[in-house]
């Protein structure tokens, strides 16, 4: 590797989409039905996948998988799959994985068991999994456990914010300002705030951002032409932004296509590197 890394984006659904429920799979397939059996090949094809990053320069991609056996399907299995998926390229692929707070009878052993099958980042997806960020000071005891065990192994996590367009998400779970208490109660846990709270809460994203030390913004699922109306000072605090496209999710049009976008933004080419080269390394290192 030069030393200049390469590109990381480090949010894409790579699932196991077969297990999509139908409802969810509908709108998944809409605006994408004259190539949604190729995504469906994709899914169980690393090899695939590894060509399309090849043809968009693009170095690592962060596969994200979560339990959310009651809105999108997925079960624990989803962490295996992205696991044995990762394997096929280790240095470009990272494996994603969850616990599900609601459904976990031993919050620490499943954190325990990700780590050992390699899992590099730990996802929580409010809307999908039905609880706020901080849960745990309501009652959801597991939840705190899970983030108390991440931070004690290193372990960083990824927070969705914003809304979810799926059937039976519940979007009012998605206020980045539930991480507020988080980044309070776990202060050596590295957060990672997924999405910025779009398109309803980018004040709210930005406040916590600047507040706290452990909590960074990943651009996922915002249109680039749209990051700097949404957070006209990003540049203030671009040690602290990673990249990520949400491809292939509805509206995102493709890995190079976003990420030439946002290159293309009236931002110091620094800011660039930093954003999508530079941070993602630091948060999540090579393990190739």
């Amino acid at each position: 590797m030069t030393d200049r890394p390469g590109i990381t984006d480090l949010h894409i659904h790579i699932q196991p989409w077969r297990d999509l429920k139908k409802d969810v799979a509908d709108v998944m397939r809409k605006g994408k039905e004259d190539h949604w059996d190729w995504l469906i090949t994709l899914m169980d094809d690393p090899k695939a996948l590894l060509e399309v990053m090849d043809r968009d320069k693009i170095w690592r991609v962060g596969l994200i998988n979560y339990p959310s056996q009651d809105i999108m399907g997925f079960d624990d299995s989803t962490n295996e799959f992205a696991v044995k998926y990762a394997e096929a390229a280790p240095e470009r692929l990272i494996p994603f994985g969850g616990v599900n707070p609601l459904h976990t009878h031993d919050p620490e052993g499943q954190v325990e068991e990700l780590l050992h099958m390699g899992t590099r980042c730990l996802k929580i997806h409010p809307p999908h999994q039905g609880f706020p960020a901080n849960a745990y000071t309501a009652g959801l005891e597991a939840l705190g456990r899970i983030y108390k065990r991440c931070e004690e192994r290193g372990l960083p996590v990824m927070i969705h914010t914003g809304t979810s367009i799926f059937p039976g998400a519940r979007s009012k779970f998605g206020n980045p300002m539930e991480l507020d208490d988080v980044a309070i109660d776990f202060p050596e846990l590295t957060i990672l705030m997924a999405h910025g709270g779009r398109p309803l809460w980018m004040d709210e994203a930005f406040f916590v951002l600047r507040r706290h030390p452990n909590i960074h913004l990943e651009l996922s699922g915002i249109p680039p032409r749209k990051i700097l109306e949404y957070f006209p000072r990003l540049p203030d605090l671009a040690s602290k932004v990673v990249w990520g496209t949400d491809w292939p999710s509805p509206g995102v049009k493709g890995l190079r296509t976003n990420l030439d976008q946002f290159l293309s933004l009236d931002l110091p080419d620094e800011t660039k590197d930093l954003i999508t080269r530079t941070n993602p390394l630091s948060l999540i290192p090579n393990r190739g």
